[in-house]
């Protein structure tokens, strides 16, 4: 990567993507980020240091609005780049209109990509996800080689991620230079968002408040903190291989396990409360019919629940051995999540 070229990235006032333009800043990137309806809050995100490093370097940063499904947009927001992370998705869990995710994640990934081929950029990297790769089964641990072991999906997220990789694939193969990275369950200091559901878990357990521990917390995931996930994108920028997909994860666990390492680091000890399947199916119905008769938004819906009842268990040995991707233990990075919460509630107390 040449410093003098600016990176352009989607979804900069996002999770990931917020830290990732950090990261970028701090290396002596010019960044253009993409953002669709207010650029972020940097209060919401990170420790002070980072918040005075990036308000510091406004003369390499640069936040434009635009949309992703929209090519005219695009055009004009990725004019003069060379460079583009495309983390920009609708990860949700459920919508009213199922239709938004097909919009986002597969016509805007196209969008982006017939941008960035028509401005001949020299490199682009995809945020795919974890869930392409499907459940595993219990016991086992999947790679980038592991074929799907189900043609279910259990979200619309997942099905419509699912069918934009493998058209992401295919652009590599007809000659766009992309590298596609797929995080697993990411967590860590910002808000508490659908993609950051973890840290709403850490903050509710040192609450006081009532947790579930579906199907007894005994499943499957992989963790990693948002740090290293920011890490391991710009890496995949510099080393990756064209065409080639990178699990950006951390430490296989249970949820069990998870919550274990809450109660170690912050030295509260809470009994959760356990729930079959079946009944964690009810609430979300529950949840997703009051959603659709009051307009609101449920906290889980049917497809949340089959995705945590599952095993997720993958392996990043790839990343680490072409990349040198290096992330922290899951229990250091429960640790610094809830420091940061701690700090935050210390500082806003509700």
């Amino acid at each position: 990567m040449n410093k003098q070229h600016k990176v352009f990235v989607t979804g900069a006032a996002g999770f990931i993507g917020t830290k990732l333009v950090q990261l970028l800043l701090r290396e002596g990137f010019s960044v253009r980020g993409l953002y669709h309806r207010k650029p972020p809050d940097w209060s919401n995100f990170g420790d002070i240091n980072r918040r005075s490093e990036i308000e510091g370097s406004h003369d390499r940063l640069q936040f434009v609005q635009g949309d992703i499904t929209s090519l005219e947009s695009l055009r004009q927001a990725m004019e003069g780049c060379r460079y583009a992370f495309h983390l920009a998705g609708f990860a949700k869990n459920w919508a009213r209109d199922f239709s938004i995710f097909t919009k986002i994640n597969v016509d805007g990934m196209r969008n982006v990509f017939q941008v960035a081929k028509d401005q001949n950029y020299e490199r682009i990297v995809w945020t795919s996800s974890i869930v392409t790769f499907g459940p595993t089964e219990p016991g086992t641990m999947a790679d980038e080689a592991s074929p799907r072991i189900t043609e279910q999906y259990f979200t619309e997220y997942e099905k419509t991620k699912t069918v934009a990789e493998k058209e992401a694939l295919q652009w590599a193969t007809d000659g766009l230079p992309l590298v596609i990275v797929n995080p697993t369950r990411v967590f860590g200091p910002g808000p508490h968002t659908d993609g950051n559901a973890l840290a709403g878990l850490i903050h509710d357990y040192i609450s006081g408040k009532l947790f579930v521990m579906f199907n007894f917390g005994m499943n499957t995931g992989n963790y990693v903190f948002v740090d290293d996930v920011a890490q391991g994108h710009y890496l995949a920028m510099l080393k990756g291989r064209i065409g080639e997909r990178y699990i950006l994860g951390s430490e296989n666990a249970s949820l069990r396990q998870f919550y274990t390492y809450v109660e170690e680091v912050s030295g509260i000890r809470r009994r959760g409360l356990p729930i079959f399947i079946p009944g964690a199916m009810m609430i979300a119905r529950l949840f997703v019919l009051w959603a659709k008769l009051a307009g609101g938004y449920p906290r889980i819906s049917p497809g949340w629940v089959k995705t945590f009842a599952t095993d997720w268990c993958h392996s990043s040995d790839k990343a680490k051995t072409e990349l040198g991707y290096d992330p922290i233990p899951l229990k250091e990075a429960v640790r610094r999540t809830y420091e940061w919460l701690k700090e935050k509630n210390t500082q806003n107390p509700e």
